[in-house]
C-alpha cells in the first residue's frame, strides 16, 4: 500500500502589512513575477453603465465544442463522435454551431463536407468554420463549406496582443492590420458572392490588446466587409487567456459597444477562457456590457481551464426565471453524449450536472430541504396545482431537480456529517415511513454510531436494516400475544405466557391500555408515552407500521412492530416495549446489522 506523506511547504512567515485580526504572513511564492492587468493594457472606460443593467433574455449561444473544444482534447473527436456531438446540439436546440476548423486537419475538412453533402444541417441552423488570416487556409475553408444550403460563417483570426505580435509573429501594429485586411479582402475574394455567408472576426487575446488598436482593426473588417443590419457583421472578442476580474472584461466590452464605428450592424459576440475560474461571470458581465452572443462549450471543455461553460450560463438564466432558449431537461443524457464524445469525465460537483449538485449531507441542509419538499407540496395541494407548475423555493436547490430530469433519490443522502432529517427523508422516500420527531432524533443515534464505526455513506436500504434492528427487534422470550377481541366497549386479550394462554377482560378502556393492564398482571409493567402509527409502502400492498414511545426509567425509548392489521401492528408494538422496558438490554449496535436483509 502507498502511504500518503505531507507534503514539503514553506509556512508564510514574512512581514503582511495586515491589521492585527489577519495573522496571515507573506508566503515565499514570487508574486511579484507578474504585473496586474492595468499595467498591461489600458483600460479608457471612465463611466461605466453595466452594473446597472439586468439579464433579461439570453444572448445567441454558440456552442464551439467541435472546433476550440475538439482541439484541447488528448484524443480528438472521429467523424462518428463528432456527429453525434453535432446531433445532439441540433436537438437541444442551438441554432449557431462551429463546426471544425476545415484548414487544420482532413477530418475536420471531411466533416463539414459531410454536414454539407447528407443534409444533416437544418433549415434554420448556421454553420461556423474557423480559419487564420492566410490565404491558401482561408481558400480551404470556404471550399469545405461549397454547396451548403444554410447559412454559413466564415470565421476569421488573427492574434493581436502586443507579446503575440512581438514574440509570435514578429509584426508591429501598422503591419499586423494590413495581414488581417488581406485576410479580409481573401475572405470576400473567395465567399464574398455566397448569399448564404456571412463573416466573423476575433481579435485574439482582445483582453490584452490596446482598446484603440482593437477598435481600429474591428472598424477597418466591418468596413471591408461593408457590414448592414441585413448583413451584420460579428465581432467576437476573445478573453484567450482569462488575466483580470471579470469587472475588467465588462469595462473592454461595453467600451468597444459604445465605441464602434458601425455597432447597428454588428453582432457583439464574446469568447471567454476560464483561466482564472471566473469565466462564467465574465461571460454574463460581457452580456450585461452589450454583448449579444457568447461562445463557449457544454460544461467548459477546452485548452488548460477550458471555454466558458454555456451548460451553466444558460441554467444561471433558468434560475432566474429567464427561458435559456436550450433544453436540458435530460441533463443526464445530454453528459452521457459529451463524456462520450470527449472521453472526459464531468466532475461530480460541477454546477448543475454533477452527480452531486442536488445532494446534501449536512444534516442541517437534510433537514431544510426536507421542511422545504414538505412546504413545496402542501402548497400545491393547498392551490390545486401540479407541484411541476408552483413555484419554487426549496432550501439549498437553486432550482427543481426534475426541471433537469433528475429524480429525488439523490437529494439527501447520509454519512457522517448528516442528521435526523437526512435520515428521516430516506426512510420516507424509501419506503414511506414517517417519524415522529423524537424518534427521528433517536435513530440518527444509531445512524451515527454506524457510520462512526465504518466510515461509509449509508443507503435507505442501510437505514432501513438499522431501523428494523433497533426497533422492531422481537420482544424477549417468556411472554407472546396470541389473541385480542374487542366487543363493545370490551376487549378481552390472550396473552401466551410461557406456553399457556392467559385471557382477561377488560371493560370500559382501549385496546392499549387493556393490553398495559394484562401485561401488569404478569409482572410486565410499562408506561406508554405516545403512539404513532404509519404505513409502509403503498396501496393494498403496504403494511401498518405502529411506533410505541414507552418509558424507561430517566428516559424514554422506542419499540415498534409491523402487520397488514393495525391493531396487531399497535398490539405487538405495545407487548415488545413492555418487554424491553422490563428487560435489561444494552444498547444494540447497529454497525452488526449492516449486513443483514431488509
Amino acid at each position: 500500500m502507498t502511504r500518503t506523506t505531507s507534503p514539503t511547504v514553506h509556512t508564510p512567515v514574512g512581514p503582511s502589512g495586515a491589521p492585527w485580526w489577519n495573522p496571515q504572513r507573506a508566503s515565499s511564492m514570487p508574486s511579484h513575477r507578474y504585473a496586474d492587468v492595468h499595467a498591461r493594457v489600458e483600460l479608457p472606460l471612465t463611466e461605466r453603465d453595466w452594473p446597472a443593467h439586468r439579464l433579461t433574455a439570453a444572448p445567441l449561444w454558440v456552442p464551439v465544442d467541435l472546433r476550440d473544444g475538439n482541439q484541447a482534447l488528448a484524443e480528438p473527436m472521429d467523424p462518428a463522435r463528432k456527429r453525434l456531438f453535432f446531433d445532439l446540439m441540433i436537438a437541444m436546440g442551438y441554432k449557431e454551431i462551429e463546426v471544425g476548423y476545415p484548414s487544420a486537419s482532413q477530418t475536420d475538412f471531411d466533416f463539414v463536407r459531410e454536414l454539407a453533402t447528407t443534409g444533416a444541417i437544418p433549415p434554420d441552423v448556421t454553420v461556423v468554420v474557423f480559419t487564420p488570416a492566410r490565404r491558401d487556409l482561408i481558400e480551404r475553408t470556404v471550399a469545405s463549406v461549397h454547396g451548403i444550403p444554410t447559412p454559413v460563417v466564415v470565421h476569421l483570426y488573427a492574434a493581436t496582443a502586443p507579446v503575440w505580435r512581438d514574440t509570435v509573429l514578429g509584426k508591429d501594429r501598422a503591419a499586423l492590420l494590413e495581414l488581417i485586411r488581406a485576410g479580409g479582402r481573401d475572405v470576400l475574394e473567395f465567399a464574398g458572392d455566397l448569399p448564404n455567408v456571412r463573416f466573423e472576426f476575433s481579435p485574439e487575446v482582445f483582453n490584452l490588446t490596446e482598446p484603440d488598436y482593437v477598435l481600429e482593426i474591428c472598424d477597418a473588417m466591418t468596413t471591408l466587409w461593408d457590414a448592414t443590419p441585413e448583413r451584420p457583421v460579428i465581432l467576437n472578442l476573445p478573453a484567450t487567456v482569462e488575466v483580470a476580474t471579470p469587472n475588467v472584461y465588462a469595462d473592454q466590452i461595453e467600451y468597444m459597444h459604445k465605441n464602434l464605428a458601425r455597432r447597428h450592424a454588428v453582432i457583439l459576440s464574446v469568447h471567454p477562457h476560464n483561466d482564472r475560474g471566473t469565466g462564467v461571470a465574465c461571460a454574463e458581465l460581457a452580456v450585461l456590457a452589450g454583448a449579444q452572443r457568447v461562445e463557449g462549450c457544454l460544461f467548459g471543455n477546452g485548452e488548460r481551464t477550458g471555454n466558458v461553460d454555456i451548460a451553466t450560463l444558460a441554467l444561471n438564466l433558468h434560475a432566474q426565471g429567464i427561458d435559456p432558449m436550450i433544453d436540458f431537461s435530460d441533463i443526464d443524457a445530454v453528459r452521457r453524449v459529451v463524456e462520450h464524445c470527449t472521453r472526459l469525465e464531468v466532475p461530480a460537483r460541477h454546477p448543475y450536472v454533477g452527480d452531486l449538485v442536488h445532494t446534501a449531507f449536512s444534516g442541517t441542509h437534510q433537514d431544510a430541504i426536507r421542511k422545504g419538499f414538505a412546504e413545496h407540496r402542501a402548497r400545491a395541494l393547498a392551490a390545486g396545482v401540479d407541484e411541476r407548475d408552483l413555484a419554487w423555493r426549496v432550501p439549498y436547490l437553486p432550482i427543481d431537480p426534475a426541471d433537469l430530469g433528475r429524480t429525488y433519490d439523490a437529494v439527501i443522502r447520509v454519512n457522517s456529517q448528516s442528521g435526523k432529517g437526512g435520515i428521516a427523508y430516506l426512510l420516507e422516500t424509501a419506503f414511506g415511513v414517517e417519524l415522529p420527531r423524537r424518534l427521528q432524533i433517536d435513530l440518527a443515534r444509531h445512524v451515527q454510531m454506524h457510520t462512526d464505526a465504518t466510515g461509509d455513506e449509508v443507503t435507505s436500504d442501510d437505514v432501513w436494516r438499522i431501523f428494523t434492528a433497533v426497533y422492531l427487534a422481537p420482544a424477549p422470550a417468556g411472554i407472546d400475544l396470541a389473541g385480542v377481541e374487542v366487543v363493545g366497549e370490551t376487549t378481552d386479550v390472550v396473552l401466551r405466557v410461557d406456553g399457556a394462554a392467559a385471557r382477561t377482560s377488560h371493560a370500559g378502556i382501549g385496546p392499549v391500555e387493556a393490553l398495559t393492564d394484562a401485561l401488569r398482571e404478569h409482572g410486565l409493567v410499562v408506561e406508554v408515552v405516545s403512539l404513532h402509527q404509519t404505513s409502509i409502502g403503498a396501496g393494498s400492498g403496504g403494511e401498518a407500521l405502529t411506533l410505541v414511545e414507552y418509558r424507561d426509567g430517566e428516559r424514554t425509548r422506542w419499540a415498534g412492530a409491523r402487520d397488514h392489521s393495525v391493531l396487531t401492528a399497535t398490539m405487538t408494538a405495545v407487548l415488545r416495549a413492555a418487554a424491553h422496558a422490563s428487560a435489561t438490554t444494552s444498547t444494540v449496535n447497529p454497525a452488526a446489522f449492516s449486513s443483514q436483509p431488509a
